[in-house]
């Protein structure tokens, strides 16, 4: 570990490779947190078996997850302009730590209530990192690619959020308990738990790691960070600013709509008249959701060097709108056999019409990729308010990733129909495609602590 410090004191000393290394450590936080986050989809299914909870119950994970956003996002943010990038990272770690023992210790308490409070530990913990290194890497270097830097480190959340969706479907849904057709038993449920909370300690170990990296590294990070003011901003200034408003509505939106599709997708391709394949199964596609963003952030990340990003936004917007219809208008149709039979993670499976609504459900996270990053940072340069305050109030407005997966679930209910519930993201992605619109014209500026001039 000397050696760790030593050369982190190395590169301290050289701007360039300081900024480098410092850019490393913020984008591995993207990374880490979109794993812990998307654990969730696959948890959704356990808890729903485990304990027997129906859809709306299950979906209360999201719920609690998405919670700390509303409850911690200005808390953070007056932390982050008291305390500062690097501390307010570490912080961060710490608490997704925290939670993620906490989740693992519902194997002695064998309660969903642990969890859930688990979840909304390391969720507080996201939320801090969220409200720092979103404007960190945006600063990080020439402003004038800054939705470059945004997107790229996006690229590589959805690659973590990817990661843990496949990682979440292969232990979490690991075991007879998730077989079509099973009894469930208590012996059966007592295992899943295990594979469950057993998944959280490892995170918990490996993250400590992280964190210890991350503090050997403070120093480094502060100097290439954003001046923070000498006096702290009130986080509730963002309310002041009406496009700190509209795009905090934008991301409530807009994640809420990715979350409701990526909750819901295990259980809309499960079905007969889908993709009828089984649980893991289910599991392990739905994270090409993420995977399809990822790539559609790394290719943004490159468009938006040519194009504009109100433009670009009003496209993604629109894109994704479309194909929330497509699964819609394809409701009430059959399963009809299409071509022949293919192996999806060593499930014989026919291919059928259900195979269409199933790609456009997918296929939204490609047109999803953009829309946070570029919603942040289009934002945060037509805001009055200072850059930490009008942060923390979009990172609340996350929270509508816990409202809406749970409406989602509400529609489907009422509705019987798993595809007339996309209504729920179809909205969204409308408001987002105006959104984008509307900005065009907005007047812009660097982004900084101090109030600008002017809406």
């Amino acid at each position: 570990m000397p050696v760790l410090s030593q050369a982190i004191q190395n590169s301290d000393r050289s701007g360039k490779n300081g900024l480098m290394l410092s850019v490393v450590y913020v984008t591995a936080l993207f990374f880490i947190w979109a794993f812990v986050t998307n654990l969730v989809d696959p948890l959704i299914k356990s808890m729903k078996l485990i304990y027997h909870l129906n859809l709306f119950e299950a979906m209360l994970s999201q719920f609690a997850f998405f919670l700390a956003y509303f409850v911690m996002s200005l808390p953070s943010s007056w932390a982050l302009s008291r305390f500062g990038y690097a501390r307010s990272i570490v912080a961060g770690l710490l608490s997704i730590v925290a939670g993620c023992l906490i989740a693992w210790s519902t194997l002695y308490f064998n309660a969903f209530a642990t969890v859930l409070i688990g979840l909304f530990v390391a969720a507080s913990g996201v939320t801090l990192l969220q409200v720092a290194a979103n404007p960190l890497i945006a600063s990080m270097g020439d402003m004038k690619k800054s939705h470059f830097r945004l997107n790229l480190s996006q690229a590589f959340n959805s690659l973590g959020a990817f990661s843990g969706g496949m990682f979440g479907a292969s232990l979490l849904l690991k075991g007879e308990l998730f077989q079509k057709n099973v009894v469930i038993t208590d012996v059966l449920k007592a295992q899943g738990l295990t594979f469950v909370t057993n998944v959280y300690l490892d995170i918990a170990a490996v993250l400590a790691v992280f964190t210890l990296a991350v503090f050997l590294a403070r120093n480094m990070i502060t100097t290439h960070a954003p001046r923070i003011a000498q006096h702290a901003p009130s986080p509730f200034k963002a309310l002041t600013s009406k496009w700190a408003n509209l795009g905090s509505l934008a991301i409530f939106l807009g994640v809420g709509a990715e979350l409701t599709v990526c909750s819901g997708l295990l259980f809309f391709l499960e079905q007969e008249h889908i993709l009828n394949v089984p649980s893991q199964i289910a599991g392990k596609i739905a994270p090409f959701f993420m995977l399809f963003a990822m790539f559609g952030r790394f290719g943004g990340s490159f468009l938006l060097r040519y194009f504009k990003a109100t433009n670009m936004l009003a496209f993604v917007g629109a894109g994704a709108t479309l194909l929330c219809a497509t699964v819609i208008a394809t409701t009430s149709s059959t399963a009809h056999v299409l071509g022949p039979t293919v192996n999806l993670f060593g499930h014989p499976t026919p291919v059928t019409s259900g195979f269409i609504p199933a790609a456009a459900a997918l296929l939204i996270g490609l047109f999803n990729s953009i829309q946070f990053p570029t919603i942040f940072t289009l934002t945060l340069e037509r805001s009055t308010a200072p850059a930490s305050a009008t942060s923390g109030l979009m990172c609340m407005a996350i929270f509508g990733g816990g409202v809406l997966p749970p409406i989602y679930g509400l529609v489907a209910e009422a509705t019987g129909s798993k595809s007339v519930a996309f209504i729920v993201p179809l909205l969204c992605y409308a408001f987002v495609a105006w959104f984008a619109i509307a900005a065009r014209k907005a007047p812009i500026h660097a982004i900084q602590e101090g109030v600008s001039a002017g809406h």
